[in-house]
């Protein structure tokens, strides 16, 4: 009959033996990635300016444990956050003119890079990237992704950030799209983008010379002339909007790099805490098994037994689910600590939001400051130079009709 037991016993010490077996949380840290290069300096004709878009923040989770610790104000700091990295990337590679940060639907760039924040919390970051040319035709649309292990910010040094090879392979991809253009095809982009930008400016003059088809690309009917007084009016207005641009880029930069600890530390924290509230868990769930386990075998020691043996195991049983019921107990307990891993991560996020200082600017000798954020900033500039622009060239642009 002991024997018996015993053998009924097995399958229910197997499962406390499985219950006990724990695995690691560690994540496994995404493969380096090589920065490509340009090999010899390429000529001035060669270069494209890149436009890099403050990202789209997207969405957080919808699950509760996935959105632990994140925040829309955080999210947004990285919106603003991402691009300028991607940036620094980008102008090591040597592929291109001026790279610059941009508000949303700025209207004027040689490449336009956007981004979309699909998940960025300290342990993996996934972005969706576009990138298209003046012409409006895409380079690419894809995906990226990197995992990293919170202890790599401890490793951290220079301007490296964890996710360093998502951002490499970003930059990598926009080098190899732009190294299958012909020169011809740069030299057309360049025109793309000068003639759309005066189309912004003045559509009243330049609309007609671009036509955009179903797919969203562009064809130029006609080229301004040489010599058209508005178009080298129009052409100095953009070099005077990319001096506002530049001044935008140094605001982000301050932005940067007033965040970047800050920022790195909140990753760490986030990734570190949310491994623990896992580990949390997890020792919850195999202490409330191990107590079930152990009061099932109580019972079945007092079903399956004969009267000898309930007898001779009575102080096993009441050991087992006395044992089970204080495993139970400490299972609950620990599941009682996730409130306070979670409030010591969303305590994380509480000053993340940040407002572009206004900004002074002096139009023909007119001093004008620009408030809101960098968006409105950008869209008060915009509406200046159009003002300035029709001032000095007689061009209105229509109002929209009435009639609808």
């Amino acid at each position: 009959m002991r024997i018996r037991s015993f053998v009924l016993l097995l399958p229910i010490l197997g499962l406390l033996s499985a219950c006990a077996a724990t695995t690691s949380n560690h994540r496994k840290d995404s493969p380096p990635v090589d920065l490509q290069k340009i090999s010899q300096e390429l000529p001035d004709e060669q270069l494209l300016d890149v436009w890099i878009e403050l990202f789209d923040p997207g969405e957080l989770p919808t699950k509760e444990k996935e959105a632990l610790g994140l925040s829309k104000e955080i999210r947004a700091a990285e919106a603003r956050y991402m691009p300028i990295h991607l940036r620094a990337v980008m102008e090591k590679t040597g592929y291109w003119g001026a790279v610059r940060v941009v508000p949303y639907n700025t209207e004027g760039a040689e490449v336009l890079v956007r981004g979309l924040v699909l998940d960025s919390n300290g342990e993996e970051l996934k972005l969706q990237i576009t990138a298209e040319d003046a012409s409006g035709r895409t380079w690419f649309k894809k995906t990226y992704r990197g995992e990293v292990d919170p202890q790599v910010y401890d490793l951290l040094r220079g301007n490296n950030d964890s996710f360093q090879m998502v951002y490499r392979l970003i930059a990598n991809d926009l080098a190899t799209a732009r190294n299958k253009l012909t020169g011809e095809e740069i030299t057309a982009i360049r025109r793309f983008a000068e003639v759309r930008f005066a189309a912004d400016m003045a559509p009243d003059a330049f609309a007609g010379h671009l036509e955009r088809d179903k797919k969203g690309n562009y064809q130029l009917n006609r080229l301004p002339a040489g010599n058209d007084p508005a178009f080298k009016r129009v052409l100095l207005v953009r070099e005077r909007d990319f001096l506002l641009v530049d001044t935008l880029n140094g605001h982000f930069e301050n932005f940067y790099l007033e965040m970047k600890e800050p920022y790195k530390e909140w990753r760490k924290a986030r990734g570190l805490e949310s491994a623990s509230l896992r580990e949390v868990k997890k020792k919850a769930n195999t202490r409330k098994a191990l107590g079930v386990a152990a009061i099932l075998g109580a019972i079945a020691i007092e079903a399956l037994g004969g009267p000898n043996t309930r007898a001779a195991t009575g102080t096993l049983r009441d050991v087992m689910v006395l044992g089970g019921a204080v495993a139970i107990k400490q299972g609950m307990d620990i599941n009682a600590q996730s409130p306070i891993h979670q409030a010591a991560i969303e305590e994380l996020g509480d000053s993340f939001t940040t407002e572009m200082k206004p900004m002074v600017v002096d139009v023909d000798g007119e001093v004008l400051e620009l408030t809101g954020s960098a968006e409105a900033q950008y869209q008060q500039w915009r509406e200046l130079m159009r003002e300035m622009y029709q001032a000095e060239t007689g061009l209105l642009t229509p109002e929209p009709s009435l009639d609808g």
